[in-house]
């Protein structure tokens, strides 16, 4: 896939996937952190930008909920909270970068390119046996794409 926004403000979240989409990416939006954990645990995304204030799940948690689940891709936190403790924290947690909103446009992409620069981590061995494929590390199964 491309890249999952987790953010609670529609218009925001609208603003940022149209300006992802006209430089040629793919871009889901959900807009609280249940369903974010739920997308980011079933797809695979290239990034992953999220909010820290979300609704039924807050996006600390979700961070580090991901993290134990194994699932590596980069994540950029984009939140009003802009606090040194704020960043530090989301940081810790597992983000591999932090902008404070309000945010300038052009630096938003230049951090996505960074981190899209990165090279690909490892998710480990798929296993496959015919039809049936395997992924120890997301605890997935897939049999004919499903």
């Amino acid at each position: 896939m491309g890249i999952l926004i987790i953010e609670k403000d529609k218009k925001t979240a609208d603003f940022i996937k149209r300006g992802l989409e006209a430089e040629g990416h793919e871009v889901e939006v959900v807009h609280d952190g249940e369903k974010g954990f739920r997308s980011a645990l079933s797809e695979f995304y290239n990034l992953i930008i999220l909010d820290l204030i979300l609704p039924k799940k807050d996006g600390l948690s979700l961070i580090k909920e991901l993290r134990v689940a194994s699932v590596t891709t980069p994540l950029l936190i984009l939140s009003a909270k802009n606090s040194v403790e704020d960043k530090v924290a989301g940081l810790d947690a597992g983000a591999d970068g932090y902008l404070s909103k309000p945010f300038d446009c052009a630096e938003l992409l230049a951090r996505i390119r960074a981190l899209l620069r990165r090279p690909k981590q490892s998710r480990g061995a798929v296993i496959q046996f015919a039809e049936l494929l395997l992924d120890p590390i997301a605890r997935k199964a897939w049999c004919k794409d499903e």
